[in-house]
């Protein structure tokens, strides 16, 4: 299992978002690390096919995400924002992306529960969603991007509201799974990767200025601070 980004770009009028991105991801934790506005929302919203690219492709299993019904049925997407029905309970809107995505009623129920058990919302299944408070909505929405049990799960900055302790919990959860599937988690701080990236891709002014395993680092915080602040621009590919 193989998805490819093959010189992925995006330019809006003047503006080049997405420079020429080129990466072979693996079953594994990708972290996506970069300041705001680096361009990696925009790179992920690409690799959910959602956006279409101004140039190049993606690929999953040697196929065009854009035309690959494989890869719409196997991957899962948490976007920064996402709208609830304002009527609907926790349990009535996953059943509701449920028959979405076409998961069998006999799974559906299993799946639900044992989500809201890993992502501590079963106090609250039957509560709606409105109430909740911004990192229960979180919560929600990691939910429902991974009720397909997805081979691909694309996170665009999915720790955003949750406290620390929801945090470790989380991330506890995507390293006990990350050897089924590729898992591409963005975000702009350094803690909530770290620990559990297999490789660290920095993403600078819309470029990939590296891409590092684990073990090519031993301060990562350093190593970001260092391309951020100090204008290191060298670029390292594994």
């Amino acid at each position: 299992m193989e998805l490819i980004i093959h010189n992925l770009s995006k330019n809006y009028r003047k503006k080049e978002a997405v420079k020429d991105i080129n990466m072979n991801l693996t079953p594994g934790i990708w972290g996506l690390l970069g300041a705001n506005g680096a361009g990696k929302t925009t790179l992920m919203r690409m690799m959910a096919g959602i956006l279409e690219p101004t140039k190049g492709n993606v690929l999953f299993c040697g196929k065009d995400i854009r035309h690959n019904r494989l890869y719409r049925a196997s991957f899962g997407f948490l976007p920064q924002e996402i709208q609830f029905g304002r009527d609907l309970t926790v349990y009535d809107y996953l059943e509701y992306v449920a028959a979405l995505k076409n998961i069998p009623q006999r799974e559906t129920k299993m799946r639900i529960n044992r989500l809201l058990h890993v992502l501590t919302l079963e106090d609250v299944r039957h509560k709606k969603i409105v109430k909740l408070s911004g990192g229960m909505k979180r919560r929600v929405g990691i939910a429902q991007a991974m009720l397909n049990d997805p081979k691909v799960l694309i996170l665009d900055e999915p720790t955003a509201g949750l406290d620390p302790g929801e945090r470790i919990r989380f991330r506890n959860f995507l390293a006990e799974t990350s050897s089924e599937r590729i898992i591409i988690l963005s975000t702009h701080i350094v803690s909530d990767i770290e620990d559990i990236a297999d490789y660290v891709m920095i993403m600078k002014e819309g470029s990939l200025n590296r891409t590092v395993s684990r073990s090519d680092y031993d301060d990562l915080e350093e190593l970001y601070i260092n391309i951020f602040m100090n204008g290191e621009d060298e670029y390292e590919a594994v």
